[in-house]
């Protein structure tokens, strides 16, 4: 039996931090690319997933102007289930917040899996949406991200939180 394909769909957005390539199956978001602003995906347009990205386009429009605190966009997260895990955690870090990657593992009740909720944060394929950029080091300094220090600086002071360099 042949594996049933979901369509996904794509869409180029300019924003203040660059072109952000979304991403939409029929079921959510699957991606925010940062690095790519061209069309990867020959696929047929999906109505759903077109809507999506249609509204993935206006809730970011409205967080980089400031006026959206908190994303409901409907997402469709792909990874192993304790990335996903990791990626359900961040979303319901507040907007002008930081935690440690020592507190999300707590929040995920595995509080020695610090390390390696760096390593799902890092893969996280729905960036800004999925809010990795608010995770810090335990000792108040930035730590990483997938997008560079500079976007996760960028992203941060639009929230209004100051870090240490």
């Amino acid at each position: 039996m042949k594996p049933v394909e979901t369509v996904r769909n794509e869409l180029v957005i300019d924003s203040p931090v660059g072109k952000l390539r979304l991403v939409a199956s029929s079921k959510g978001l699957t991606a925010i690319d940062v690095k790519a602003t061209y069309s990867k995906l020959a696929t047929k347009p999906d109505g759903r997933a077109q809507e999506i990205l249609a509204e993935a386009r206006k809730q970011l429009t409205q967080y980089f102007a400031g006026d959206r605190k908190k994303f409901d966009i409907p997402l469709d997260l792909r990874g192993t289930p304790f990335q996903i895990k990791a990626w359900k955690t961040l979303t319901r870090i507040p907007y002008g917040k930081t935690i440690s990657y020592s507190e999300q593992a707590k929040a995920m009740r595995n509080a020695k899996a610090f390390r390696a909720v760096g390593s799902a944060n890092g893969r996280n394929p729905i960036p800004i949406v999925v809010p990795c950029h608010r995770v810090i080091a335990g000792n108040g300094e930035l730590g990483g991200y997938s997008l560079g220090l500079k976007m996760k600086r960028q992203l941060m002071k639009l929230e209004g939180i100051s870090a240490a360099e």
